[in-house]
C-alpha cells in the first residue's frame, strides 16, 4: 500500500474498490456511463464495469471478489432501466467471450453473451427449424435465460435443452430445462447465478422456408413495436389469469401517447416506454408508475415490470425503491 505524507506523518492511503477487486484477465473501467450501453439511452454510471475475458475469468472473479461488493450482470441492455444514481459495485458485460456458437446435427451450443436474433440466423443457416422465434427477441441468450423470453407463441422453456451457469462462489453448473424452473417471464434459478451458456434444439427443415418464417416474423415486428425507437422492450408483463394482455389494459386506462417529461408511451404499442430524446430514467420510471396506477385504477390488475430497474436513483431522497 502506497503512504501519503501529511504534515510529516505518513498516512495509509485509502483502498478504492479497484484495490480491493481480484486480478483478472479481463478488463476494469470506473464510472463508465451506462446510458450508452443500454437501448434507453439513460442513467448513470457503473462503479466499475468488468468485461471478463472469458468463462474462467468470470469464475475466477466470483471466487475471489470480496462478499460485500455487490454484482449485477448485462448483456446489451436491450430490457434494461438503469436509474440516473448509477449502479453501485461491479457492473458486469458479457463480451466476445461469451459469444461462442457451434451446431452439432439438430443442437446449437451458444454462449450467452450471444444475441438471440444471430441465433435465429444461424439456426436458418444450418436448416435447423424451432428457433425462428428469436429473430423477435431483443438481447442475449443469458438475459432470455432468466427470463423465459418469448414471442409469437414459443419461449425459451421450448427450445432450451441445458443451461450453463456459474454460481456466486464461481462454481459451475450444467442445469436440464426441469431444472431451470421455467415460468411466464423468469425461471427459479438464484439470482446471483450468471448464465454463461446454452444447449438448444431444433429440428431439421429448409433453410428457404425458415428464412422466409423469419422475414414474416421481422416484418410483423417493425409494423406494431416502435423498433426504431429509444425503448426498452415490453415495458410489463402481460398478467397471468387474465384474458387480457397487458397492453390493452393500458390501451383501456387511456394512457396510449402519455408523457412525462421527455418520455413517451408508444402511440404505437402502448406497451412500450419511449425515450423522445432527453429523457432521464426518472422521467421513464415515473411514467411507468403512473401507467401502472391508471391501469389497477380502471380495472384492478396490478401491472408487473418487465423492463429491469437497476441502480440507485440520483436524489438521495430516493434511494428506497419505488416499486419492488
Amino acid at each position: 500500500m502506497i503512504n501519503h505524507v501529511r504534515g510529516g506523518v505518513d498516512m495509509p492511503r485509502q483502498l478504492t474498490i479497484l484495490d480491493r477487486l481480484p486480478k483478472v484477465r479481463g478488463r476494469y473501467s470506473l464510472e463508465i456511463n451506462l446510458s450508452r450501453l443500454t437501448w434507453f439511452q439513460v442513467g448513470g454510471p457503473a462503479q466499475v464495469l468488468f468485461k471478463p475475458a472469458d468463462v474462467e475469468d468470470l469464475a475466477f472473479f466470483l471466487r475471489q471478489k470480496p462478499d460485500d461488493i455487490p454484482v449485477f450482470v448485462f448483456g446489451v441492455g436491450s430490457n434494461l432501466l438503469v436509474r440516473d444514481g448509477g449502479v453501485p459495485g461491479v457492473t458486469i458485460r458479457l463480451g466476445k467471450g461469451f459469444t461462442n456458437v457451434a451446431v452439432s446435427e439438430t443442437t446449437i451450443n451458444v454462449g450467452a453473451g450471444m444475441l438471440d436474433r444471430l441465433v435465429s440466423m444461424v439456426a436458418c443457416e444450418e436448416a435447423l427449424k424451432g428457433l425462428e422465434h428469436l429473430c423477435g427477441i431483443p438481447g442475449t441468450i443469458g438475459g432470455a435465460l432468466r427470463m423465459n423470453a418469448g414471442c409469437y407463441g414459443s419461449e425459451m422453456k421450448d427450445i432450451l435443452e441445458a443451461a450453463f451457469a456459474v454460481d456466486g462462489r464461481g462454481k459451475f453448473h450444467t442445469l436440464t430445462n426441469g431444472e431451470m424452473g421455467f415460468k411466464y417471464r423468469g425461471c427459479s434459478v438464484p439470482e446471483d447465478w450468471i448464465f454463461v451458456g446454452a444447449l438448444l434444439k431444433g429440428q431439421s427443415g429448409n433453410s428457404a422456408i425458415i428464412r422466409d418464417k423469419i422475414q414474416v416474423l421481422l416484418a410483423e415486428r417493425e409494423k406494431t413495436q416502435p423498433v426504431n425507437t429509444r425503448t426498452g422492450g415490453s415495458t410489463f408483463a402481460n398478467p397471468v389469469g387474465y384474458k387480457r394482455k397487458a397492453w390493452e389494459l393500458i390501451h383501456q386506462a387511456g394512457c396510449r401517447g402519455l408523457r412525462q417529461g421527455k418520455a413517451r408511451v408508444s402511440e404505437l404499442h402502448c406497451n412500450f416506454l419511449v425515450n423522445t430524446g432527453g429523457a432521464t430514467a426518472e422521467d421513464l420510471e415515473t411514467l411507468g408508475e403512473e401507467v401502472r396506477r391508471r391501469v389497477l385504477q380502471t380495472s384492478g390488475i396490478d401491472l408487473i415490470w418487465e423492463v429491469k430497474r437497476v441502480g440507485i436513483f440520483k436524489d438521495s431522497d430516493k434511494l428506497e425503491e419505488k416499486a419492488a
